[in-house]
């Protein structure tokens, strides 16, 4: 038997509310759970790392929460993929099978990398800016007062 945990239990392991887990729900990006005859939800370790893979695309890449859903998407079907070529026996139908993998894993890595570059900009605008700033200072004749302050 699978092992189920209720919302506080997922909550605490995800570090999410029980609202943000239920609208989760609600919006699509997490499955329904089953319930017990009381109606208690009772999630599995995989609504658990579904969340988790949602925290890190939503804190480490800053995806919004259509984002999130079309990168869920892409990764839905990568695993559906991944499931269809290990049952796969001769090197002719594998080969067939990464082929169709290989433009999803592209998608996915692209998503990702547009991330990246908008982060890549924005850091480089806020170097510049503090590179203002410090010269600023120094041309003020504060670098005693910041260093003191440092």
């Amino acid at each position: 038997m699978t092992q189920t945990y209720k919302i506080d239990d997922v909550a605490k392991a995800c570090g999410l509310t029980k609202r943000t887990i239920r609208y989760y729900e609600e919006i699509g990006l997490l499955p329904p759970p089953e319930r017990s005859e009381g109606g208690i939800r009772l999630y599995t370790r995989e609504h658990i790392d579904r969340l988790k893979r949602l925290i890190d695309a939503r804190d480490v890449l800053g995806f919004s929460l259509q984002e999130l859903q079309h990168y869920l998407g892409i990764i839905e079907e990568l695993e559906d993929h991944r499931k269809g070529y290990r049952e796969l026996a001769d090197d002719g139908r594998k080969l067939r099978k990464l082929l169709e993998i290989e433009p999803v894993v592209r998608r996915q890595l692209d998503v990702i990398g547009e991330k990246l570059d908008k982060m890549l900009r924005m850091r480089q605008e806020i170097e510049e800016f503090h590179g203002r700033v410090r010269a600023g200072i120094e041309r003020l004749g504060g670098a005693e007062a910041q260093e003191k302050k440092d």
